[in-house]
C-alpha cells in the first residue's frame, strides 16, 4: 500500500486542489472567508481554494446552505450569516462527502440544521467515521420549499466521486455545482477514484447537468462563473478522457501518462496520487 505523509493525506482525502498547497493546515486554522452577493436573498461565502465554496439562501423562515467547510470554519461562517439575517440554518446539503464541504455539519445539527447528501455520499462519510452523517438522503432528485422559494437537488451520475450532487435555485437561475466543477487557474478537474470518481462518465454528468436552467454556477473551488464556462469545463473533461483512452491504445507507460496529465491539464502531485493509477485501469 502506497504511503503518504499526514499532509499529503489530508490533502488527498478531502479533495483539496493544488498539492503544493498542501499542507497540515488545511482543517486546522479558519480560513479567510468573504461574502459574495449574488442576488437579494442569495450569497457565497468564498475563500481562496480550499475550503470550498458555501452557498447561502436567506429566508423569512430560515437559512439553507449548501456545503459548510471544515469544522473550524464554522464559528465564521455564523457570525458571516449574521451580517445578512438573524434567521437560524435549517438546512445544509453537501455536495459530497470530503470534509472541506461537509465538516461544520455536525455543529449545525448541533443547533437543529438537518444535513442533506445523496446515498453515497452517507455511506461513504459512514465508512469514514466522520461526524455529522447525513439526516436525509435524496436520490435522484429532491426539492426542497423555503422561505417562499424553491430548491431542487440533483445527483445525475458519477464525476468527482459517485455521491456528486448539484443544487439548483430555480428562482434566481443559480447552480451550486460542487467539486463536479471547479473554475480558476491551478484547479483541474480531480478524480476521486476511491470515492468512486470517474473521468469517463464526467462528461455525461455534466451534460446532463447542462441540460437545467440556469446562467450562474458556483463552483466547488474557485471564482463564481457562468454556464458558458461550465460548458467548456465538460469539454475538457471530455478531452482528458480521450485522450486517456487514446494512450491506453498506444501503449504508454504510466510515466508518459503522468507527463501528459501534467503538461496538459494541469495536474499537480495530488491529482497524480489520487487518480492516475484509477484513470489508468478505468481506461483499458
Amino acid at each position: 500500500m502506497l504511503r503518504l505523509s499526514c499532509s499529503s493525506l489530508m490533502a488527498l482525502v478531502l479533495g483539496c486542489a493544488l498539492a503544493q498547497h498542501a499542507h497540515a493546515q488545511f482543517g486546522t486554522e479558519p480560513a479567510k472567508l468573504s461574502l459574495i452577493k449574488l442576488q437579494d436573498g442569495l450569497y457565497v461565502i468564498h475563500n481562496e481554494l480550499v475550503p470550498g465554496n458555501t452557498t447561502a439562501l436567506v429566508t423569512s423562515e430560515g437559512v439553507l446552505l449548501v456545503d459548510d467547510k471544515f469544522e473550524i470554519d464554522h464559528d465564521n461562517i455564523v457570525a458571516m450569516l449574521k451580517t445578512v439575517t438573524s434567521q437560524p440554518v435549517k438546512y445544509v446539503i453537501n455536495t459530497h462527502h470530503h470534509a472541506d464541504h461537509s465538516g461544520g455539519n455536525a455543529k449545525l445539527q448541533a443547533t437543529g440544521t438537518l444535513a442533506i447528501a445523496s446515498a453515497q455520499a452517507r455511506a461513504h462519510m459512514v465508512e469514514g467515521k466522520q461526524t455529522g452523517v447525513p439526516d436525509i438522503t435524496v436520490q435522484p432528485r429532491g426539492s426542497l420549499y423555503l422561505g417562499g422559494k424553491t430548491v431542487e437537488i440533483y445527483w445525475l451520475g458519477r464525476s468527482h466521486t459517485d455521491g456528486d450532487v448539484v443544487v439548483l435555485f430555480p428562482q434566481y437561475r443559480v447552480l451550486a455545482a460542487g467539486d463536479m466543477y471547479t473554475h480558476g487557474e491551478g484547479l483541474p478537474e480531480l478524480i476521486d477514484y476511491a470515492g468512486g470518481g470517474s473521468a469517463k462518465e464526467w462528461p455525461a454528468t455534466v451534460d446532463n447537468v447542462l441540460k437545467l436552467d440556469f446562467d450562474t454556477v458556483v463552483p466547488g473551488h474557485g471564482d463564481v462563473s457562468k454556464k458558458a464556462d461550465l460548458a467548456k469545463y465538460r469539454d475538457g473533461a471530455q478531452r482528458l478522457w480521450n485522450l486517456a483512452t487514446q494512450m491506453t491504445k498506444a501503449g504508454k507507460s504510466r510515466a508518459d501518462f503522468e507527463k501528459i496529465m501534467r503538461m496538459e491539464f494541469g495536474w499537480q502531485d495530488l491529482h497524480v496520487m489520487a487518480s492516475l493509477d484509477g484513470l489508468m485501469k478505468e481506461a483499458h
